[in-house]
């Protein structure tokens, strides 16, 4: 990825944000959250790697789609290595850092709790272009949007939308947008036709919470055969344990993407089932 260029009007607006601790806690309270605390948290142990983490985090997070499309691409990406096989943003540092942990937390409820990098979205391309896709959970549609921009059709649900309910994981907050693209509640299963389109679960709640297995069990009744999904393995933060077991016995993994990229500190996959 090319370095960041910024015009004069550009840099002046980063330098004003940076030097007045009220303008940028008005207008963009939680970048003015990470700044605060990332100043007493470690870093990676690279101070020029921080430093730039901390240009983009600034310029992404308070220029929206303004500046780019997926931001939260373009605030990573620099800081993406090969771990053990694995693609993860760790900054340098295998074991990440609690400033790294910091704006982790707060890049995921801006955008989404999974990395949609290019390369996924193009995984995604290849093996379910074919048909609409129907994603249940789509927090800010942040998925939505990019899968949407590279040409799918998507259309996005969710049971709390964040532009329309309070939602405790993506919660509303000056200078942010609140949706990617447009989230709907979630729809009667029946009328929304998803035999014919690939559902997509993009880290369903886990902690026994039945999402996941409620939705699968409906697209199964419905005559659905083609899974999308992102998130970690059974006994990890996403999913519940009937729904893995469901994946067990009536499904077959058809792709793992090699190219996912994951926070250091989780274990999440991207993943393609099909029904036997």
């Amino acid at each position: 990825m090319s370095e960041l260029v910024f015009t004069p009007e550009r840099r002046a607006e980063l330098r004003a944000f940076l030097s007045d601790d009220q303008l940028l806690q008005s207008e963009y309270p939680r970048v003015a959250e990470y700044f605060n605390a990332a100043a007493g948290l470690p870093g990676t142990g690279d101070s020029d790697a921080d430093m730039a983490f901390d240009v983009r985090f600034l310029h992404f997070m308070t220029g929206g789609q303004v500046v780019s499309e997926n931001p939260y691409w373009e605030i990573v990406a620099p800081s993406v290595f090969a771990r053990d096989g694995r693609r993860v943003v760790d900054g340098g540092n295998p074991q990440g850092s609690p400033q790294l942990a910091f704006a982790e937390m707060i890049l995921q409820a801006s955008y989404a709790y999974a990395i949609p990098s290019p390369e996924t979205i193009q995984w995604v391309m290849r093996h379910c272009a074919d048909r609409p896709i129907v994603e249940l959970g789509a927090g800010r549609g942040y998925w939505a949007a990019q899968l949407s921009r590279a040409g799918l059709d998507v259309r996005g649900y969710e049971l709390e939308p964040p532009d329309a309910i309070d939602n405790a994981s993506f919660p509303r907050a000056t200078g942010q947008t609140d949706v990617w693209f447009p989230v709907a509640g979630l729809p009667s299963m029946e009328a929304e036709g998803l035999s014919n389109s690939t559902l997509f679960l993009c880290w369903p709640p886990g902690w026994g919470n039945p999402m996941a297995s409620d939705a699968l069990k409906a697209y199964e009744a419905s005559g659905g055969d083609r899974l999308i999904y992102v998130g970690e393995l059974k006994g990890g933060k996403t999913g519940d344990d009937a729904f893995f077991d469901a994946l067990a016995e009536r499904w077959e993994l058809e792709s793992t993407d090699s190219q996912f990229v994951s926070w250091w500190n989780l274990a999440d996959v991207a993943q393609i089932w099909v029904r036997r």
